[in-house]
C-alpha cells in the first residue's frame, strides 16, 4: 500500500487564536480523499500534533500546505523530506501566487484548488509518471519551470467528501479537542478588496454546496455543546441561499451553536439575521476593515461607516455576538484614524476585536503596489501574519504603525472597558478581555527584537531599506 503523508506548519507566532487551534480544511479533504482511494494516509496538523519524522521517512509522497507565514517552515519541511529522498508537492495560497520559489523547495507545486489536480496528479503517479496534462500542476521539467493551465472552477462542491477529523490524532491533552468544528460550506467571493488574496485561490464567482449535503454533515456534529465554525470567507454573499440553509437548520432542532464569516451588509436583510439566530448563530465575524470612509473607498470595500454602525446595532439587538476585525496601515491613514477606530470599537461594545496591521500578502492587488513602489521593507515571510509590519506606510513610520497596533488593542482591552463589560453582563466579554491582555504581554516579549528594529528604523519617505530579520528554522526530531 503506498504511503502519503500531509503536512499542515504552524504559525511562526502568537496570536489572538493561538489557544483556539483550527486546522485548514484542505489538507484534511486531501487527506479524505486519498484515504479514500486505498493509500496509507497520515495526517500532521503541528497545531494539533507533532511531526513524526520517522513516520515520514517511510512515505511515498509528502503533501505540504502553507499560507504566507507558514512558508519558511513549510519549505524546511520540504527541505528535510527531499534530502530523505522523498518526493514533495506542495500547495496552498501561497505557493499559488509564488510557485517558482516553492519549486526550490518542492518537485511539484498544486496552485489554486487542490482536489482534481491532486487525484488526476496520483493517477499518472501510479501509472509512472507522465505530468504534461495534470491541470494546475507546476513542475521542473528539462531544466525548465512548467506551469500547466488552471482549471475552471468546479461548481460541483457537493462532489467533495466531508473531511474525515479523526486524521488529526492530537497528541497532547490540550490539544484533544478543537474550539470549534471547521465547516465548508462554499467558496469564493464577488467581492474584491485590495488586500485580499481570496478570489485569486477561489475565484470571484460565488459558489455553494447544496443544502441537503450541508445538512448531511452537520447531522454528525448534532451535540450540545459542540460550536460549528463555517469557513465561508463570506456566508451570506447569497442571501436566498444563507436563509435556505438556515430554516433547514432550524427543520433539523440542531443542538449546536455555530459562527462564520460576513460582511457588514448582512444587516440589510433583517429575515436573513432572525433566521441566524433562530438558527443557532453565535458570534459573526465581520471584517469592518475601517471607519475612515477614504480608507474604505481606497481599498475597495465597498461598504459604508454607516453601514458598519447599522450592522453593530442590528445584530446586538438580535443578541448575536460580534468579532470585529480592523485593518490598521492604508495610505489614507493617519494617528487620528486610528483613535476614530478604537474609539469606535469601544462605544460599540463588540464582544472581541482584532486590529490587524495591513500586511501585503502575495496575490493581492496592494502587494503588487507596494512592490512596485519599493516599499516593502522586510522579506521575512514569517512576518506576514497581519502582526508585524512589513512594508512603509505612507503616513507613518513603521514603529508608528506597530505602535498603532498595541494601542488599540491595549484601550479595547483595558481593565476599564472589561469592567463595564462585567457591569453589563458580557462575561464572553470579560474573559476574551484577560486572555487578550495577557496575549499581548507574551506577544511583545516574543517580539522585543524586531520591536526594538522598527524603532531604529524611522526610514524617511520613499527610502529603501532592507533587513533580512529571519531566525533560525528549528525542526522537532
Amino acid at each position: 500500500m503506498p504511503k502519503i503523508v500531509f503536512i499542515e506548519p504552524h504559525a511562526p507566532n502568537l496570536h489572538i487564536f493561538s489557544q483556539f487551534p483550527l486546522p485548514r480544511l484542505g489538507t484534511l479533504i486531501l487527506g479524505t480523499m486519498m484515504k479514500g482511494r486505498g493509500w496509507d494516509t497520515e495526517v500532521f496538523v503541528e497545531d494539533f500534533r507533532k511531526i513524526d519524522f520517522e513516520a515520514i521517512a517511510s512515505a511515498d509522497l509528502i503533501g505540504i500546505s502553507t499560507i504566507t507565514s507558514t512558508a519558511p517552515r513549510a519549505y524546511a519541511i520540504a527541505d528535510r523530506a527531499r534530502e530523505a529522498g522523498i518526493p514533495v508537492i506542495m500547495g496552498g495560497p501561497h505557493v499559488t501566487y509564488l510557485a517558482e520559489e516553492a519549486l526550490e523547495h518542492a518537485d511539484f507545486v498544486i496552485r489554486g484548488e487542490g482536489e482534481r489536480p491532486l487525484m488526476a496528479f496520483i493517477d499518472a503517479w501510479e501509472r509512472g509518471g507522465g505530468y504534461d496534462d495534470i491541470p494546475n500542476l507546476s513542475y521542473q521539467k528539462d531544466g525548465q519551470t512548467v506551469h500547466n493551465p488552471l482549471l475552471p472552477f468546479s461548481g460541483e462542491l457537493d462532489r467533495i467528501p466531508f473531511p474525515d477529523l479523526s486524521l488529526l490524532k492530537p497528541d497532547r491533552p490540550r490539544r484533544t479537542k478543537m474550539s470549534s468544528i471547521p465547516v465548508l460550506t462554499s467558496r469564493g467571493c464577488p467581492f474584491d478588496c485590495s488586500f485580499c488574496s481570496v478570489t485569486g485561490m477561489f475565484g470571484k464567482k460565488y459558489r455553494f454546496r447544496s443544502t441537503e449535503n450541508i445538512i448531511e454533515e452537520l447531522r454528525q456534529y448534532d451535540r450540545r455543546g459542540n460550536v460549528i465554525f463555517f469557513y465561508d470567507d463570506n456566508f451570506t454573499a447569497n442571501r436566498e441561499r444563507a436563509k435556505a440553509l438556515c430554516a433547514a437548520m432550524i427543520r433539523e432542532r440542531f443542538k449546536f451553536k455555530w459562527t462564520t464569516q460576513v460582511r457588514a451588509d448582512v444587516a440589510r436583510d433583517l429575515e436573513l439575521v432572525k433566521l441566524m439566530k433562530k438558527a443557532g448563530c453565535h458570534t459573526l465575524y465581520i471584517g469592518f476593515e475601517s471607519v475612515n470612509p477614504e480608507s474604505l473607498k481606497g481599498m475597495k470595500k465597498n461598504q459604508t461607516v454607516a453601514e458598519i454602525s447599522n450592522a453593530v446595532k442590528v445584530l446586538r439587538r438580535h443578541r448575536i455576538h460580534i468579532h470585529g476585525m480592523f485593518v490598521l496601515g492604508f495610505d489614507q491613514d493617519d494617528w487620528k484614524t486610528v483613535m476614530r477606530t478604537v474609539k469606535f470599537a469601544k462605544k460599540a461594545r463588540l464582544t472581541s476585536t482584532q486590529f490587524l496591521i495591513l500586511t501585503p500578502l502575495p496575490g493581492s492587488e496592494f502587494y503588487e503596489k507596494v512592490a512596485s513602489e519599493n516599499r516593502i521593507r522586510f522579506h521575512d515571510w514569517t512576518l506576514y501574519d497581519a502582526h508585524h509590519v512589513v512594508f512603509q506606510p505612507a503616513r507613518f513610520s513603521l514603529f508608528d504603525l506597530q505602535k498603532a497596533q498595541m494601542v488599540c488593542h491595549k484601550k479595547f482591552y483595558s481593565l476599564k472597558q472589561s469592567v463595564r463589560k462585567l457591569v453589563a453582563g458580557q462575561w464572553i466579554g470579560v474573559a476574551i478581555a484577560h486572555y487578550a491582555r495577557n496575549l499581548n504581554r507574551m506577544w511583545k516579549k516574543r517580539n522585543k527584537t524586531f520591536l526594538r528594529v522598527v524603532e531604529l528604523l524611522k526610514p524617511k519617505p520613499g527610502a529603501k531599506i532592507s533587513i533580512d530579520y529571519r531566525e533560525e528554522v528549528r525542526l522537532d526530531r
